[in-house]
């Protein structure tokens, strides 16, 4: 059986996967927020991660980036209630081999959870095209070296910064401390070659990075 480890903030949802699956795969684990989320796939070491996008303290970008650090190989399945073009570019940029909504039925669900532990790329239907068109309109387009330089922590900062977001109301939206946003904060300055947070503003704001 392939081993699955689930990753949902919402208790009711996750229950309701486990039940669905339970009996075609390995659950070797399940977590309800991004640290625990991070240790358990580190310690259960499963064949494919089925991660939700959003949730308090980073989401699955966050799972994703950190758990790649010390399992490169790890294959993540992002399932979600977005179709954001920036969510979705988001997680398969991050690392994730699939996205898949969560409107997919059972049946629908196993099948991507097969495909992406055999190697396949996998999207619910409706987000194909999509998907393409998406990844199609960057390609070709001028590489911005100063943004690719960000991590995708550091991006998910900026863009809140840029939205006019003070640092405490950063730190609440992202569940993170304040010192954790100046730290961020501080690192992208450096890195942008900025001097405050209003230069920041008007450098991604002239990037359309709200």
């Amino acid at each position: 059986m392939i081993r699955v480890f689930l990753v949902d903030d919402h208790r009711l949802f996750l229950s309701g996967v486990r039940a669905e699956l339970e009996d075609s795969v390995d659950i070797v684990g399940f977590a309800s927020d991004v640290d625990d989320a991070i240790t358990g796939i580190r310690g259960a070491d499963p064949d494919v991660v089925l991660v939700d996008v959003h949730m308090p303290g980073g989401g699955g970008l966050t799972v994703i980036e950190q758990v790649n650090e010390t399992h490169p190989e790890m294959r993540f399945l992002a399932l979600s209630v977005s179709d954001a073009a920036e969510d979705v570019i988001a997680m398969i940029r991050a690392g994730a081999r699939g996205y898949v909504t969560k409107s997919i039925s059972p049946d629908e669900l196993l099948d991507a959870i097969t495909r992406v532990h055999a190697g396949d790329a996998v999207f619910s239907p409706r987000l194909a095209g999509f998907v393409l068109d998406a990844f199609a309109d960057t390609i070709g387009a001028p590489v911005d070296p100063e943004l690719d330089q960000l991590t995708p922590r550091e991006k998910e900062v900026l863009r809140q910064i840029a939205r006019g977001f003070a640092y405490k109301q950063v730190a609440r939206r992202l569940d993170i401390s304040v010192k954790t946003v100046e730290t961020h904060v501080s690192s992208v300055l450096r890195k942008l070659q900025l001097s405050n947070r209003h230069e920041l503003a008007r450098w991604a704001s002239n990037r359309r990075i709200v």
